[in-house]
């Protein structure tokens, strides 16, 4: 009876916890937006700064990499990162916005920004799943711990029995 009391409550723990990963998802979806709004900006100046001096990006920064000047070189490194990080920000926005609600889920969980995820989870807010996705996620997250639990415990079980039978016989 304890055992079946505690599965309920891991299983109910789980499904509120796995439910929130939409609301995630949306929070992080909108911190990338911010994001790429950002870098846009900054990358955009800096072609345009770049062709006021007769240079495609590629090389002014690759002249700022290559001075003798550390800042500068830092500067170059840095641009180019910067414009790395837009372009995998852009095509991992693309690809959120063509998915539908769990294929999201997946997509997240497969190419997910480190740096955006940390700041997301630093100022993420849980929300109630009123959509289909938070429900079948928190079933999802309730299902599996009562899954889990269950055989944990079957398993448990009969390796008690076994110690049980095999102490009784010794004796």
């Amino acid at each position: 009876m304890i055992f079946r009391t505690l599965v309920l409550g891991v299983a109910v723990v789980s499904g509120a916890t796995t439910s929130q990963l939409p609301e995630f998802a949306q929070q992080y979806r909108q911190r990338m937006g911010g994001a790429i709004d950002a870098l846009s900006q900054v990358v955009s100046d800096f072609r345009e700064d770049a062709a006021r001096n007769g240079l495609s990006a590629q090389e002014a920064i690759e002249r700022l990499s290559s001075a003798q000047d550390p800042l500068v070189a830092l500067r170059g490194q840095r641009m180019e990162q910067s414009i790395d990080r837009l372009a995998v920000l852009t095509r991992q926005r693309a690809a959120l916005q063509q998915a539908g609600p769990f294929a999201r889920l997946g997509i997240l969980a497969s190419d997910i920004d480190p740096q955006l995820a940390s700041a997301t989870y630093d100022d993420f807010e849980p929300a109630v799943p009123v959509t289909m996705e938070g429900a079948v996620a928190a079933g999802g997250g309730f299902l599996a711990a009562v899954l889990g639990l269950g055989i944990a415990g079957r398993v448990s079980g009969r390796l008690t029995r076994r110690m049980r039978r095999r102490g009784s016989a010794k004796a």
